[in-house]
């Protein structure tokens, strides 16, 4: 029998849905998880922490995302007390239910913010400041990861149309191998600034001289503190808590890369 740990007290529509992994951890026993081995703990890690998504996967879609064989999960059912994959599924879906999804609000209100942040001149100050650094350095990079990493992509060719190179880099183990006479600047994208793999190769860089610009939502925030100067736009993050997908704006780092980019179109003019 599948066997689960349930609280009465706990009903899913009316509860925070950030509660949804440790419910889920709730619904195998202890013996059940020291039964498993090495392989199948990799699929019951993936389940935990995609509850609402494994339901509805297949079974080669799931042994893709774990790294182990349709077999592995057969097994991993087994010990689960169920029959087969399909009854795994199911069970899985009744004990987890359906999330809440809230909506998402307009963020016109938030970007209306943004520019009036970002009009007065000591933040105009920041970015001729980004621009100088990078109108003098030798090698340009735009770094970033997820959606971050697509506007670092964006960013990198808009510079190379204002004439001045410069790198993407959304693979954070992605070698940077540049001489050590080379000046360096980079612009770091986090939308929370605690990206880990994104700290870490800005720490990296700042081991090696190079000009950090940090493009974040908070002045607070790790990768702010660890960077030259940050251009911050305090927008609020959004984020799909279920699978923690990331919905908020990238208009305002759009914004700051191209108002940067012109800048430094202009100075390499003089």
């Amino acid at each position: 029998m599948f066997a689960l740990f349930f609280h009465p007290s706990f009903c899913y529509n009316k509860a925070s849905i950030t509660r949804t992994r440790r419910t889920t951890m709730e619904l195998f026993t202890v013996q059940q998880i020291k039964s498993l081995n090495e392989l199948e703990m990799l699929v019951y890690q993936y389940t935990i922490e995609h509850p609402n998504t494994v339901p509805y996967m297949r079974i080669r879609e799931l042994a893709a995302e774990a790294h182990v064989s349709t077999t592995t999960v057969l097994h991993f059912c087994k010990k689960m007390g169920c029959d087969g994959y399909a009854e795994f599924k199911w069970k899985l879906k009744e004990q987890v239910g359906t999330p809440r999804i809230d909506a998402i609000d307009d963020a016109l209100t938030e970007l209306q913010a943004f520019f009036r942040r970002g009009d007065p001149p000591a933040y105009q100050d920041r970015l001729d400041e980004a621009a100088a650094l990078i109108a003098k350095a030798e090698r340009v990079f735009m770094i970033g990861i997820g959606n971050s990493g697509s506007i670092a992509e964006y960013g990198a060719r808009y510079f190379s149309n204002m004439g001045k190179f410069a790198l993407s880099v959304s693979d954070p183990f992605y070698p940077i191998t540049v001489s050590n006479n080379i000046t360096m600047a980079a612009v770091l994208l986090s939308v929370s600034g605690e990206t880990k793999e994104v700290l870490r190769v800005a720490q990296q860089l700042k081991g090696r001289n190079c000009s950090l610009i940090a493009i974040t939502c908070s002045d607070e925030s790790s990768l702010a503190k660890l960077a030259d100067f940050t251009l911050p736009y305090f927008t609020p993050l959004r984020r799909n808590k279920t699978e923690n997908y990331d919905f908020t704006s990238q208009i305002p780092a759009l914004y700051l890369l191209e108002s940067i980019s012109r800048r430094v179109y202009n100075r390499l003019l003089e």
